[in-house]
C-alpha cells in the first residue's frame, strides 16, 4: 500500500467535521478579535484614547490605528506562511491563535489618553500590530487545512467554514457591543466598552481545544513526501515572487471588492451613522448582528454551489452585484435613516454580494498555488490586498464623506471602482476547480484542473 492511499481516510466524516469545527472557531477568534477593534475604533478609541476638538480628525486618527493591523498583516503571512509550508499547517495555526488572542485580551487594559497621555495610543498601536501579525496567516492556514482534507468535489463547501468562522466573530463582536452600548455612556465608555475585550479569552480555550487534536492535513504530507522524493528544495518566499506571481496579483485583485463591501459595511458604516446621520450607537452593531447570522448561512451555500458551477462564476456574480447595489444601498440607509431599512441593506450587501465573494475563496484561492507555495502565497497576497483594500477602507470612506459635505455618493464610486478592479482579475484569473492540491510546479497544477482525481 502507498503512502498516498494511506492519507485517504483522513477525508472521513469525522475528521472533516472536526477540522471544519477547527476553522470556524479559530477564525471566529480572529474576526471576533479585529472587529471589536474596528467598532471600538468608531465608538470609544476616537473619544478616550485619540483626544481632538474635531471629531473628524478624531475618528480619523482612531481608524488610522485600525490600519495598523492590516498594513503589518502581510509580514505575519510571510512569516507564518513559510512556517506552514516547511513544517506543517496544524502547528502554525496554533501559534497564530496564541499571538493573536492574548494581544486581543491585553486591549481590554489599555489605559485612557487621561490617564496617562501620549503612552495611551502607543501601547494600543503596539497590541494592534501583534495582533495584526499573528492574524496574518490564520485565514489563509484555517482555509487551506480546510481545503486540503476535503475531497476535490466538497472543496468549495469546506472551504467556506473559515469564511463561516468570520462572520460567527463578527457576530459575537457585534453582539456583545449591542449589549454593552445600551449602558449609559459614562459607563459605556469607561468599562463597558472593555468587557468584549476581556471575553475573547474564552474563545481562545475552546479554539486551542479543537486544534491541539488534529491531525496534519494529507495533501501537505503527501506533496512533502513527493518534494522529498524528487529532492525538490521547498523555499515558498521565493517560489511565490518567481514562480507564482500570477496567481498572487489574481487573488489581490480578487480580494479587493470583497475587502471594501466588507469595511463599508462592517466599520465605515457605523461611523458614519453615529457621526453623518446623528444615529444612535446601538443602530449600527444591531443592523450587523441581524446581517452576519445571514450571511453565515449564505457563505456555505456559495461555496458549495462553487463546486458545481465553477469557483469564477459565483464570485463574478458577487461582484457585479455589489457594484449594483452600492447606490440603492445608500438610498436606503440616508433616505430613511430607520433602523428596519437600514438592517436590510446592511444584511442585502453582505449576505448577497460579499457571501458570493467569500463563500467560494477558501477553495479558489488554495486552489491558486502549488502545494510547495500555497500557505505562503494565499496569507501573504491576502494580507497585501487586506492592508491595500481592507485597512485602507474606513479611512478612504470617512475621508470622502467629508470631501462631499457628508454626503455619501463619493463612497458609492470607490465601492464600483473596487468592483471593477475585481471583475477584471476574477475575469484574467483561471477556473481552478478539480486541482491537484499536491502539484509542485505550476505547469503541474495547471495541468490538472477539472480533473478531480
Amino acid at each position: 500500500m502507498s503512502d498516498t492511499t494511506m492519507t485517504k481516510p483522513t477525508h472521513d466524516s469525522r475528521s472533516t467535521r472536526r477540522v471544519a469545527a477547527a476553522a470556524l472557531v479559530g477564525s471566529a477568534l480572529e474576526w471576533y478579535d479585529f472587529y471589536l477593534y474596528g467598532t471600538a475604533a468608531a465608538l470609544v478609541f476616537n473619544k478616550i484614547i485619540f483626544t481632538s476638538v474635531d471629531p473628524t480628525v478624531a475618528t480619523l486618527a482612531a481608524f488610522a490605528t485600525l490600519a495598523v493591523g492590516y498594513f503589518i498583516r502581510p509580514l505575519g503571512g510571510l512569516i507564518f506562511g513559510r512556517l506552514g509550508d516547511i513544517v506543517g499547517r496544524k502547528n502554525v495555526l496554533v501559534i497564530t491563535l496564541l499571538v493573536m488572542g492574548f494581544s486581543t485580551v491585553a486591549m481590554a487594559f489599555v489605559p485612557t489618553y487621561a490617564q496617562v497621555g501620549v503612552w495611551a495610543p502607543i501601547i494600543l498601536v503596539l497590541l494592534r500590530a501583534v495582533q495584526g501579525i499573528g492574524a496574518g496567516a490564520e485565514f489563509g492556514g484555517a482555509a487551506i487545512l480546510s481545503v486540503e482534507h476535503a475531497t476535490p468535489r466538497s472543496r468549495g463547501l469546506q472551504g467556506a467554514w473559515p469564511a463561516v468562522g468570520v462572520y460567527l466573530g463578527l457576530l459575537l463582536a457585534s453582539g456583545a457591543f449591542a449589549l454593552v452600548t445600551q449602558l449609559p455612556e459614562d459607563a459605556f465608555l469607561s468599562w463597558g466598552w472593555r468587557i468584549p475585550f476581556m471575553a475573547s479569552i474564552v474563545v481562545i480555550a475552546v479554539a486551542l481545544f479543537i486544534r491541539l487534536r488534529l491531525a496534519e492535513s494529507p495533501a501537505f504530507l503527501e506533496a512533502q513526501e513527493k518534494a522529498q522524493q524528487k529532492k525538490v528544495k521547498v523555499t515558498p518566499v521565493a517560489d511565490v515572487f518567481r514562480f507564482e506571481k500570477k496567481a498572487a496579483l489574481v487573488l489581490i485583485g480578487t480580494q479587493t471588492p470583497q475587502n471594501v463591501l466588507a469595511y463599508v459595511n462592517l466599520t465605515f458604516l457605523t461611523a458614519y451613522l453615529v457621526g453623518t446621520l446623528k444615529l444612535a450607537n446601538s443602530i449600527g452593531p444591531i443592523a450587523i448582528t441581524v446581517a452576519t447570522f445571514v450571511t453565515m448561512i449564505t457563505l456555505p451555500l456559495a461555496g458549495h454551489l462553487s463546486d458545481r458551477v465553477g469557483r469564477k462564476p459565483v464570485v463574478l456574480f458577487g461582484i457585479v452585484f455589489s457594484a449594483i447595489f452600492v447606490f440603492p444601498y445608500f438610498a436606503i440607509i440616508d433616505g430613511t435613516k430607520s433602523p428596519l431599512w437600514i438592517t436590510l441593506a446592511v444584511t442585502i450587501s453582505l449576505a448577497v454580494g460579499v457571501g458570493a465573494m467569500f463563500g467560494p475563496q477558501g477553495a479558489y484561492f488554495s486552489e491558486l498555488f502549488t502545494a510547495r507555495s500555497r500557505f505562503t502565497g494565499l496569507a501573504f497576497s491576502r494580507e497585501v490586498a487586506g492592508a491595500i483594500s481592507g485597512g485602507l477602507t474606513p479611512l478612504i470612506a470617512v475621508a470622502l464623506v467629508a470631501a462631499a459635505s457628508g454626503a455619501s455618493w463619493l463612497v458609492a464610486l470607490f465601492v464600483i471602482a473596487a468592483c471593477l478592479i475585481g471583475f477584471v482579475a476574477t475575469v484574467l484569473g483561471p477556473e481552478t476547480r478539480g486541482r491537484s492540491l499536491e502539484a509542485l510546479t505550476v505547469p503541474e497544477l495547471k495541468a490538472s484542473t477539472g480533473k478531480f482525481e
